[in-house]
This record gives C-alpha cells, structure tokens and sequence, in this order.
C-alpha cells in the first residue's frame, strides 16, 4: 500500500522503499510548502502529479545525473552559442521561465506537471533564494531557460524550454560554468532523456545517488539570488 503524508509533521519514507514500478513512486499527500519540499530534495525525492491526483512524491531507480564539469559541448553548440545573437542571465525572471516551462508544447505530453499549486510553491522556493533559474535572450525575447533547486552543492533541475534550436541546451551549459565555479558536484536530472544523454548525463543507482546526497545535498547552501560569474563557452571547449 502506498505510505500516505498527513500535512504535518514533515516527515518521508527512506527513498529505497520507492516502487520501481511506475517509476520509483514512493508515497502520496503532505503539502507543497517550502518546509516539504526542501525536506525532500536532500532525500532523493521529488513531487510530481497530475490535474486531479494528489500529491506524488518519486524516487527514482535508475537516476540521471550530470556532472558540471562534465557537460560535453560539441562544436556546433559552441558555435551557435558565439554566433546567434544570444545572451544569458540567472534569476532575471524565474517567473517568466517557469511559464514557459509550464506553458510550451512538449512531444508526447497533452498537457503540463507545472501545475498552478506547483507553479506557485517554487516562486516561493525562489523568492527564499533556494530555487534559481537560467535565461537565455535573444534581444528582450525570453526564448530559453531551466529552473530548479538548489541544497547544499547539488543543484536538483525541475524543468527547460526552447523557443529557438538548442536554448536549452545552451542554458545547460551556462548553468554548468556557473555550478562549477560555485563548487557544485552534481545536477540532479531525475529522469533518463536522450537529450540529456548527448550532454554528457548519466543514469546511476538510486543507491548511489542517496549517497552523493548524503555528502554534498547538507550545510551551507548558495542562497539568495544568483548571477552570472563566467564567460560564455568558447569554441572547442
């Protein structure tokens, strides 16, 4: 039987007791507050739910992961990202990439997870400086981005978009010059896609994911709001 979360107190099953079967679903209820969800992310778990359902919470087994200074950046997206008029930023509008994320048609999905409650619970991540965003810019144009949540040195990713070839990509990419020069060593991709495959992430054991977390996902996090630090990617790098 699925573990059932009344509203308080805040408190998950170990994520190891998460079903492999549909996709690490571990237990239902709790709530959307800032208290719940940094709760979970330092677990290995994360919420996610359709129109109608209750509150999911997940784990799971295998888990994707990327390593910031990992990131494989062939030459035709270093290429582009000199060359296509782009510009970036972290934490100008938060609001407006998760929108986006939450809005943009997507292959095989008839609708969106960013549900208005969800929507709303990480503006407020935000607005505490633990959830943080990437924006990419053509002229005034938002037409890129990923946003997620930051603990201690692992950055958990939420969500990305592309309005243009390869922005999100690209954004990736500014958020894993940014992560390394702030000694981050991991970004969480929850789940396996090929288009987090051809940048360099990697699915490990749910096992050995914890075990990251358990040294790096705890102390002083990088609160409040993030700007750029490095320089764009160059050709060949």
């Amino acid at each position: 039987m699925l573990p059932w979360l009344p509203p308080a107190p805040v408190r998950f099953p170990h994520a190891s007791s998460a079903l492999n079967e549909p996709d690490g679903l571990l237990c239902a209820g709790g709530d959307l507050s800032p208290e719940w969800l940094l709760a979970a992310y330092p677990r290995g778990i994360f919420p996610w739910f359709s129109p109608g359902d209750p509150i999911l919470w997940w784990s799971p087994d295998p888990r994707m992961v990327l390593i910031p200074s990992e990131i494989r950046v062939r030459r035709s997206l270093s290429k582009r990202l000199r060359n296509a008029g782009m510009h970036f930023s972290m934490d100008r509008d938060f609001t407006g990439v998760i929108n986006a994320c939450a809005s943009i048609p997507r292959d095989g999905q008839a609708g969106t997870w960013i549900l208005p409650e969800m929507r709303e619970a990480y503006i407020a991540l935000h607005d505490m400086g633990h959830a943080h965003s990437v924006e990419v810019w053509q002229d005034d144009v938002l037409v890129g981005g990923l946003y997620g949540v930051a603990c201690g040195r692992v950055f958990f990713g939420e969500s990305m978009f592309s309005r243009l070839p390869d922005a999100s990509k690209l954004a990736l990419v500014i958020l894993c010059r940014e992560l390394e020069a702030r000694d981050f060593q991991l970004i969480d991709c929850q789940m396996h896609t090929s288009h987090l495959e051809s940048l360099g992430a990697c699915s490990i054991a749910r096992n050995d994911f914890i075990s990251y977390l358990d040294q790096y996902a705890i102390g002083q996090g990088r609160e409040g709001k993030w700007s750029l630090t490095c320089s764009p990617p160059k050709d060949g790098s």
